[in-house]
């Protein structure tokens, strides 16, 4: 009896090395990177619409998966477009918006992991030249501060006004960036209204420079905007980066639903010490204050929700001639395929 147990045991013991032996070359090649350096385009990278990216930099979570990535900071999401399809970036962090715009002239970009679920976009006006305001279609013949124009602050600001029967022709847009540049701008009278994010939507409403007329830093306010479940900033890429590199879209993607899931715990001290000082603008306070409103807005799980890309091509079509909503294939638009794998990973 004693050696026929020694026989199951060593049978089993072969058996187990024989499955590793057949197991681990799958994993080896799951974790072996087609790409490992990796740049990326970002439109605004201090403001809150790409905390989810900052983290992921700032905690090393892009290195733990063997990645090497470098980030380009441009003025607003439109110039990190542009540097994505002109091939100077592998991967834009920007608007899903972008993605339908995008399809509509025959690029064929996909979002792979969403960082929100809600815009953040405020729209607000000047209570310094527009004390009297009363409704939108007073912004007629005004200029209004955006990040950059064609970016997803211009998008928000176009969809509220086609709502009065304004097109982007009635105003006149000034890209101001999301920082310091805004703020002046707004406060020394070159614009007289502002479309933008936290935390410079923050600071001027603290301050009671803005009337705030339209907010989409809650899931609430976004619905109520939108319609419906509007998918905003996202990592996404040329299908065929996405099909030529899959391990490496992996990567990207365990690293950003890895800061995801730390987000969802992280307290005031845990922001102020993982965050970059000059994103900031030299006030921790309000800076956490605004971190407060567009908490919610952040993704959880990195999922693209199954009726965000209707509500996000029905909400373009509005007032985008160029965009037929019975053109755009939704399917095209994103895959769930790298966000669900990572959540499983990391129970996000």
């Amino acid at each position: 009896m004693k050696h026929a147990w020694l026989d199951r045991r060593q049978f089993g013991a072969l058996a187990a090395l024989g499955a590793g032996a057949l197991v681990l070359p799958g994993l080896r090649a799951q974790t072996r990177l087609e790409k490992p350096s990796v740049s990326i385009a970002v439109g605004g990278k201090s403001a809150f619409y790409y905390l989810p990216l900052t983290i992921a930099e700032q905690l090393g979570y892009f290195k733990a998966e063997g990645l090497d990535v470098e980030i380009s900071d441009f003025s607003g999401g439109a110039r990190a477009l542009q540097a994505v399809v002109g091939g100077s970036a592998d991967v834009c962090s920007g608007a899903f918006e972008h993605t339908i715009s995008l399809q509509s002239k025959n690029q064929p970009f996909r979002a792979f992991v969403l960082q929100g679920r809600a815009p953040q976009v405020v729209m607000g006006v000047s209570t310094k030249t527009l004390p009297g305001y009363k409704g939108l279609a007073d912004l007629r013949g005004r200029k209004i501060g955006v990040t950059a124009p064609g970016s997803s602050t211009n998008m928000v600001s176009n969809l509220l006004l086609s709502r009065v029967g304004l097109q982007a022709g009635d105003v006149s847009y000034i890209g101001v960036g999301v920082s310091a540049g805004a703020l002046s701008a707004l406060r020394s009278g070159q614009i007289d209204a502002i479309s933008n994010v936290d935390p410079v939507i923050t600071m001027l409403e603290q301050k009671g420079e803005i009337r705030v007329v339209a907010d989409t830093r809650t899931i609430k306010g976004s619905e109520e905007l939108f319609g419906g479940p509007m998918p905003a900033g996202c990592l996404y890429a040329h299908a065929d980066f996405l099909k030529k590199n899959p391990n490496t879209a992996q990567a990207l993607a365990n690293a950003m639903v890895r800061s995801l899931k730390w987000l969802q715990t992280a307290g005031p001290s845990d922001i102020i010490k993982t965050v970059p000082e000059s994103y900031q603008l030299g006030d921790r306070a309000l800076y956490l204050a605004a971190f407060g409103k567009v908490r919610e807005a952040i993704s959880l799980d990195g999922v693209v929700p199954d009726d965000g890309p209707k509500t996000a091509v029905r909400a373009l079509a509005s007032f985008d001639s160029t965009v037929k909503a019975d053109r755009i294939d939704l399917n095209r638009l994103y895959t769930n395929e790298f966000a669900r794998r990572a959540k499983d990973r990391f129970k996000a």
